[in-house]
């Protein structure tokens, strides 16, 4: 991702006060040291600090193809300097409003003696002055800005909200170039979780790669021995595997699994929505009943898996793991009032990355409402803080995101063979509830571990699209 940066001045000051376009660049050099970290290139222009040099900036940045820019407001310069620049470039931009220190030193100031140099320092620290021009200017001109007002050192919540930002602008970028596999059908009747494709790539761009059963059917039959047995290992060492799970099951889990390997590689699946009956083809029934555990290494290997073909829960699972917090299939389906917790699961894959404990593999004699039996994952999310998202079509053709932060809590599970976790909410369950169901969510949603309510609020902003928070 690249993160476009620029510092705005005014030519006219430099040959008043000796120094001073020197100290604004070195505050910038300390922005773009900050803003710098793995996966990230920073394009750096310098000090803008008339309209024309604005104009080639904007053209600079086009070319460079930035994601986001970051305006650093240094000093004070004229919103002539900054219009260009945002125009051409059509990016969202988020300004900087640092304080190079905590307060202007008042009585080493008025010491000075000097009304030349007094006024030079005054200059140095005036970065909060045409901060209301350039906002004035970006609403006339109907350019969407975001701010970040603290200072440039020891300001850890100034910070922390700009890592925020370039998180969810690489989230976004994420999104944009991720390629989305499509295996099978929706599962019949569930007109909830059924959506326009379209729609989905016009909100976070991304690729729909259609799947045919068979072509992974026919990968599974060209898996070798020595690649199941390797899985087989793979497999024993990142899951507790029950007892009454059989060597063969184990095996056709592993087989499927290689084939899963192969077809992310050939198709450079980022995600994968999948649900096939298979009925009457035996092979593709085998494949199908088989695929939990390939699917759950998936999943944990930062290509999410979403069951019953959800296409909107895995854009949000894609969404929470890309900000690295995990982003597991669930559903609520029944309630503790004795806890006031609400019991979350679902049948399928899970992230078992964002597990308590070893994920624990069950064979079932029967996957309720689905074709077959085999072997399926039981697992509980990590104890602690948790976000859930939910990707909802608004019904005014549109798409937001639903989000809520709650908490992971220990107790009793259903000991089923899937996934299941208690979580409490600080409205409580029944609030959350009613409030996440007048939404009108899909009945699934995505969860990853951790509080990120404020980082989605800023991929909402960057894609253009509502955030919700119930709590």
């Amino acid at each position: 991702m690249k993160v476009g940066l620029y510092g705005i001045g005014l030519d006219t000051y430099w040959p008043q006060f000796e120094g001073l376009k020197d100290r604004l660049l070195g505050y910038l050099s300390i922005v773009e040291d900050k803003l710098a970290r793995p996966g990230v290139e920073i394009v750096n222009i310098g000090l803008i600090d008339n309209p024309e040099a604005a104009f080639e900036a904007g053209h600079r940045f086009r070319r460079e193809d930035v994601d986001i820019i970051f305006l650093y407001v240094s000093t004070y310069a004229l919103s002539h300097t900054v219009l260009p620049v945002v125009q051409r470039a059509k990016v969202p931009v988020i300004i900087l409003n640092l304080s190079p220190e905590t307060a202007i030193d008042y009585k080493n100031f008025n010491k000075m003696g000097d009304r030349v140099a007094m006024t030079g320092e005054w200059l140095a620290h005036c970065s909060a002055c045409p901060v209301p021009e350039i906002a004035n200017v970006f609403n006339r001109t109907g350019i969407s800005f975001y701010q970040v007002t603290g200072m440039l050192h020891d300001d850890p919540e100034c910070w922390d909200e700009i890592d925020d930002w370039i998180d969810a602008a690489k989230v976004a970028d994420t999104m944009f170039h991720n390629r989305l596999g499509l295996m099978g059908h929706y599962y019949g009747g569930m007109l909830d979780i059924q959506t326009d494709l379209t729609l989905q790539v016009a909100t976070f761009g991304g690729h729909m790669e259609h799947i045919e059963v068979d072509e992974l059917s026919a990968m599974r039959r060209a898996v070798t021995a020595e690649q199941i047995a390797q899985k087989v290992v793979e497999i024993r060492e990142l899951f507790d595997i029950d007892n009454e799970c059989s060597p063969e099951d184990i095996a056709s889990a592993a087989q499927t699994s290689v084939a899963l390997d192969t077809l992310v590689a050939e198709r450079k699946l980022g995600s994968l929505a999948y649900y096939y009956m298979g009925s009457g083809i035996e092979e593709n029934e085998n494949i199908l009943a088989s695929i939990i555990v390939g699917n759950s290494l998936l999943t944990a290997s930062h290509v999410p898996v979403a069951g019953e073909y959800e296409v909107k829960n895995a854009q949000a699972m894609k969404i929470m793991d890309s900000f690295g917090v995990g982003g597991s299939f669930t559903e609520y389906y029944a309630m503790d009032w004795k806890e006031d917790v609400v019991l979350m699961g679902h049948d399928g894959p899970g992230h078992i990355a964002i597990a308590q404990g070893k994920t624990k593999v069950k064979p079932l004699k029967v996957y309720h409402g689905k074709v077959g039996k085999g072997l399926s994952v039981e697992m509980a999310v990590k104890y602690g803080p948790v976000t859930l998202l939910s990707v909802v079509e608004d019904g005014q053709g549109g798409l937001k995101l639903l989000v809520a932060e709650g908490e992971s809590v220990a107790g009793p599970i259903l000991e089923i063979g899937n996934t299941n976790s208690r979580y409490k909410f600080s409205i409580g369950a029944r609030a959350f509830v009613n409030g996440w169901n007048s939404e009108g969510p899909a009945h699934h949603c995505a969860v990853g571990v951790g509080h990120i309510g404020n980082k989605l609020k800023k991929l909402g902003s960057l894609l253009g699209i509502e955030v919700i928070q119930i709590c």
